[in-house]
């Protein structure tokens, strides 16, 4: 027992280590790149994005922390579905239909209670989401149809079918957006305003923190998540076991849209003023989502650093503006990060080799 728990603290630090050297070799490539965009102030700039929003105080945390919320819960849902052995490509569909109904009940739904109207929306955008990602989950199961194809088939249906929608049910003319929720529908401070002052906190942050200590339990401590990471790793031996191998591709997909959902919904009701905009766009934060899954290797801790990494070097690229960049070098730096998250995997096989050597070499002697 005590040499298992060791091999999972030691690749536990592998996993982290090899995420850290991903970011250090994207931070590097950046500031590479702002050396030949402006070498004068390429220290200045890469410093500006490692201060991120610490710059403007708790304003600039607030900040952090809003972009960060979505990303956790999209990162939850391909990182889940990951451990399952699926690929949730769509988690922008399933962010943007989840993001549209909790619009339509924050707008339309204005009768209920103010204590329980933001989670009547939250609980809306799940079960959206959900359906939206129970669509590739069942032809997977059903027809082996592979979930990348379908998945992104639903990102687009998902896209237009929004933008129709808003038009009908909660459009503004003067925007091309939709309209503002009711103030019922925000989520609450809960006394975080008072606490901070000079940040605009909600409860966005804590749900989203929630999801991360639930999907870890479930993943990790429960029956279930053995049996959906054993279809994952070998479906053939789990179907020989007896674990119904369709029915729990056809849960993960749920899940995992349903997280994507709940993600689109706090993102909406988060009283920063953002609406959804009737545009040609398939959201953003569905393949950011795939970003910080891959940066913290499925790891439901490892996506919620990742998240809140990514949104912070994100509010330092918006603040390169204020130097002689243009802000879309960020996106340039991240992808970078991004590019090299995706050789995590190599940087922890070359970690564990190096282990091993190190301590053969000290047997040795």
């Amino acid at each position: 027992m005590l040499k298992q728990k060791n091999k999972k603290g030691n690749e536990g630090v592998e996993s982290f280590l090899s995420s850290v050297l991903a970011v250090a070799a994207g931070l590097l490539f950046g500031l590479f790149i702002l050396l030949i965009t402006n070498s004068n102030e390429m220290f200045s700039g890469f410093l500006t994005i490692l201060q991120g929003g610490f710059v403007d105080g708790m304003s600039g945390i607030s900040q952090t922390l809003y972009l960060a919320t979505p990303i956790v819960m999209t990162g939850l849902s391909v990182g889940f579905a990951w451990k399952t052995g699926l690929f949730n490509i769509g988690a922008s569909g399933q962010f943007t239909v989840g993001a549209y109904v909790a619009v339509l009940i924050g707008v339309k739904c204005t009768g209920l209670p103010g204590s329980i109207h933001w989670l009547i929306a939250i609980l809306g955008a799940a079960a959206a989401g959900a359906l939206w990602g129970l669509v590739p989950g069942f032809l997977k199961a059903v027809a082996n149809v592979n979930e990348v194809i379908s998945s992104i088939m639903m990102n687009y249906i998902g896209l237009y079918l929004t933008n129709l929608l808003i038009t009908k049910t909660v459009y503004d003319q003067t925007g091309n957006q939709s309209v503002s929720v009711a103030k019922t529908a925000y989520l609450p401070k809960a006394g975080l305003d008072k606490l901070f002052p000079e940040a605009n906190l909600n409860i966005g942050i804590l749900i989203a923190v929630l999801f991360v200590v639930g999907m870890y339990i479930l993943i990790n401590k429960t029956a279930f998540g053995y049996e959906l990471k054993a279809c994952g790793k070998n479906p053939d031996a789990s179907r020989y076991a007896g674990i119904n191998a369709r029915k729990n591709i056809i849960l993960s997909m749920v899940i995992a849209g349903a997280l994507s959902g709940v993600g689109g919904a706090l993102l909406y009701l988060s009283d920063f003023g953002k609406h959804m905009q009737v545009l040609d766009v398939i959201a953003s934060q569905g393949f950011s989502g795939i970003s910080v899954a891959l940066l913290g290797l499925s790891n439901p801790f490892g996506i919620l650093l990742a998240s809140l990494f990514i949104a912070h070097i994100t509010i330092g690229g918006y603040n390169l503006q204020l130097l002689s960049f243009t802000p879309e070098l960020i996106d340039i730096i991240i992808s970078a990060i991004i590019y090299f998250g995706a050789f995590s995997l190599l940087f922890k096989t070359f970690i564990r080799r190096w282990t091993k050597k190190s301590k053969r070499e000290e047997t040795a002697s």
